[in-house]
């Protein structure tokens, strides 16, 4: 009779789970994992912030930390209970709330990359990926057996017409790739087998799900904007190939582009071939000190009604190259940390004076404001990012092209107000920022990571597969050949700690100019190729209705809420089509060596 009752008692409260009931129990558990998530959290990007900034040759004691921060943040994200309990709360998502829901797949997202279903699996990953960032930033790069920073080889690219000079720095650039290339093999494996546990067909496929769409989809999203932006890429790679052999004092115009011509280590931004008379910011910037540069990003967007920064921003970031005597080393690679998704933002730099730099530190500032923007009460926790990652990128890629344009640096007295200026050159300048850049991310580093991980490239091929697509998309060959003791895709940064996710700098590029495109025509009623953002309140409120919404909205939607439209590559066409007219002069008669079509 008792166990008739108890069944009876357990039909009915199982009758009425009504959805108020559940929705009071999911967030309980939601705020319960938000609460133990931040701390966890906050420990790891502690950890990895001493990892980045204070690396110490045969001091393993930051890798250690790290990875024991690491591994909690993992033990807890990918536990089987939390899994189990998200899984069974998203069977019944028609009965909860949409930021519920939201918070729950963002849960059972973070577990896919720790599942505790293989943790001995997710700890040897944390330590390979711990050992490979050490190896990157700990390097001791070297010209002619003298030790040299990555500034050091970047100055050379940008300025040195010497060949051989050139051709130093650049084989010196890829030397540490022969230290990473066990690690990335490593890697490939087990960021492929710790996304299996869970149902993802591959670590490239994972990455690409938090954009809410599949891989092959993406793969055709991304193919369809290199073709869109082809014809001008091609003008582009031909007027390089002559303007280069002209300035190196070659006869012969090669069909490729030898890698150590181009002012990048990559050939991913080319913007140091055209001089733009009247905006020669280096000049300028070099009686400035790199303080000034960081005040006069802040300055950007508290004129467009953003708050200060915060003083532990200042306090706690590391902003400025190290002494040479410092004794140790750091990550040099600009970027922007929320450590607790709360109030503790911070930025890594190596600013110095000059016209990159200056840009660099508008676009990480515009990640910084980003994180501002979203960091309220309104915005839970686990909701506090980009509308997907690309709406980051974005708004700090726009942000560093609004800093460039002409009526705001004369403005700032950056350059004189009166100084006349070669539009189409100011134009050509800055496509060979944007455009160069499209088949180098959505087509060079997007394919080598699909087939990294989606298609398991043989390590023997690693080499052999990289310079196939650096010809195919940028039309550049190595300077001699490369065997597979090279391992030139692991000298970028992205590949060994953020992999599988460069295609979000090339559609944040397509986002920016949809934003600038709305913004001038919009807002301010400036033509786009001239503009100037600087104390306009309008903007600044626009920009908060696009970030402050955080991960909130669907990014689509957001799109559509904000400036009316679809992702798509037109406003960037837009913006660059003069352009193509006249490479199309410049080049005549000139021989063209790649395809008219991809």
């Amino acid at each position: 009779m008792r166990k008739i009752f108890l069944f009876i008692t357990m039909l009915f409260l199982a009758g009425c789970e009504t959805p108020a009931n559940l929705q009071q129990e999911v967030q309980k558990f939601i705020d319960a994992y938000s609460q133990e998530y931040q701390q966890l959290y906050y420990t790891s990007s502690r950890a990895e912030w001493a990892s980045n900034t204070r690396i110490v040759e045969g001091d393993s004691s930051n890798a250690i930390a790290t990875r024991k921060a690491n591994e909690a943040l993992a033990n807890f994200t990918g536990s089987v209970k939390n899994i189990e309990t998200i899984q069974n709360f998203l069977k019944k998502r028609e009965k909860l709330l949409p930021l519920q829901i939201k918070q729950l797949e963002v849960m059972l997202y973070l577990a896919a990359n720790n599942p505790q279903t293989v943790t001995e699996l997710v700890k040897e990953r944390i330590k390979a990926e711990t050992e490979q960032v050490e190896k990157l930033y700990g390097f001791d790069f070297q010209i002619n057996k003298k030790s040299v920073s990555t500034n050091d080889i970047d100055a050379i690219l940008n300025e040195e017409t010497n060949l051989k000079k050139r051709l130093q720095a650049w084989e010196a650039s890829k030397e540490v790739g022969k230290n990473l290339r066990s690690g990335l093999i490593k890697l490939q494996h087990l960021r492929n087998q710790t996304v299996e546990a869970l149902g993802y067909p591959d670590y490239f496929s994972y990455q690409v799900s938090d954009f809410g769409i599949g891989t092959e989809e993406m793969m055709k999203l991304n193919r369809q904007l290199v073709s869109e932006i082809w014809p001008l890429y091609r003008e582009l790679h031909t007027y390089a190939r002559y303007e280069l052999a002209k300035k190196y004092g070659e006869k012969k115009v090669p069909d490729y582009l030898p890698a150590h011509w181009l002012p990048n280590r990559w050939g991913q931004d080319w913007t140091t071939l055209v001089t733009v008379k009247g905006m020669d910011l280096d000049a300028i910037l070099r009686t400035k000190t790199s303080e000034w540069i960081m005040q006069q990003g802040e300055q950007f967007y508290i004129s467009l009604g953003f708050p200060s920064l915060p003083q532990s921003f200042w306090e706690k970031s590391s902003l400025y190259p190290l002494p040479q005597d410092a004794g140790y080393k750091k990550n040099n690679h600009a970027s922007a940390w929320h450590m607790d998704l709360n109030q503790d933002i911070r930025s890594l730099m190596s600013v110095i004076p000059n016209a990159e730099w200056y840009e660099t530190v508008h676009h990480e500032l515009g990640h910084i404001y980003y994180y501002v923007a979203y960091t309220n009460q309104n915005i839970p926790l686990l909701l506090r990012g980009g509308a997907n990652r690309a709406f980051h990128e974005a708004i700090g890629s726009l942000m560093g092209l609004a800093a460039m344009q002409k009526p705001f640096l004369a403005q700032k007295n950056l350059i004189p107000a009166d100084s006349k200026t070669d539009e189409m050159k100011t134009l050509l300048k800055e496509s060979l920022n944007y455009i160069i850049f499209m088949p180098w991310s959505c087509g060079v580093m997007t394919e080598f990571e699909y087939e990294l991980y989606t298609n398991r490239l043989p390590a023997e091929q690693f080499n052999q597969k990289w310079w196939e697509l650096v010809q195919k998309y940028q039309g550049i060959v190595p300077p001699s050949t490369r065997g597979e003791e090279y391992c030139d895709p692991s000298t970028k940064t992205h590949i060994n700690d953020d992999a599988a996710q460069y295609y979000d700098y090339g559609l944040s590029y397509v986002l920016l100019f949809q934003f600038h495109e709305y913004i001038t025509k919009n807002i301010l009623q400036q033509n786009p190729h001239s503009t100037n953002y600087y104390d306009s309140k309008e903007v600044g409120e626009f920009l908060k209705k696009v970030m402050g919404p955080g991960k909130t909205q669907d990014w689509r939607q957001l799109l559509q809420a904000t400036i009316g439209q679809e992702m798509s590559a037109q406003s960037m066409l837009n913006y660059f089509q003069p352009l193509l007219d006249y490479l199309k002069k410049a080049n005549k008669g000139r021989k063209y060596t790649l395809p008219e079509t991809l």
